[in-house]
This record gives C-alpha cells, sequence and structure tokens, in this order.
C-alpha cells in the first residue's frame, strides 16, 4: 500500500461534505478503509447507553470519520496537494503549491 499523504497531527481544511470549509487537526487515520477523523467536522449525534465511563448516557454529539479525499493539508494557511521526495536517503513529504518540506 502508498504511503499516507495525511498523517494525525497535521492541520487540514474539509473540502467537500456537510463540513465544507472547516479547519482542524487530524485526530485519526484509519489507513484500511482509507478515511480521517478531524476535530470539529462531520459531527454526528450517537445515543449511547448508561455505563461505568457515562453513568447519565443521553444523546452524545462526535466526529466521524470521513474520507480521506474530502480533506486537503494545509501549508502555511494554503491547501495544498502533497507530493515525495527522497532528501539525505530519507523520503519526505512535500507541498506541491510552494516546495516546501512538511516534516
Amino acid at each position: 500500500m502508498a504511503t499516507s499523504k495525511i498523517k494525525v497531527g497535521d492541520t487540514v481544511r474539509v473540502i467537500a461534505g456537510k463540513s465544507k470549509g472547516i479547519e482542524g487537526k487530524v485526530t485519526a487515520v484509519d489507513h484500511k478503509k482509507m478515511r480521517v477523523t478531524v476535530e470539529g467536522a462531520n459531527k454526528v449525534t450517537k445515543h449511547m447507553k448508561p455505563s461505568m465511563a457515562n453513568q447519565n448516557g443521553g444523546i452524545v454529539e462526535q466526529e466521524a470519520p470521513m474520507d480521506i479525499s474530502n480533506v486537503m493539508l494545509l501549508v502555511d494557511g494554503q491547501t495544498t496537494r502533497v507530493g515525495f521526495s527522497v532528501e539525505n536517503g530519507k523520503k519526505v513529504r512535500v507541498a506541491k503549491k510552494t516546495g516546501k518540506v512538511i516534516d
């Protein structure tokens, strides 16, 4: 499988769906299903039963995973596509718009 262009901790902007335009940090990446969870985006309500962790239960609002193609990486406040290059014998991510090394 190819290396993922979006990683946990990246700042991204949602470019499609009901949360379009929202910017946030990536909290989880599912490489098998190619889905990401972004804080503050794609909020869903979930009905929770009472449990030891949540004594009252009730309706909880939380972020749901969305397809990785619906987000775009932010570098210096601009959305950009991501490429790869080898520098000093190490594979690094590069912002296509600016040519800047991301990590």
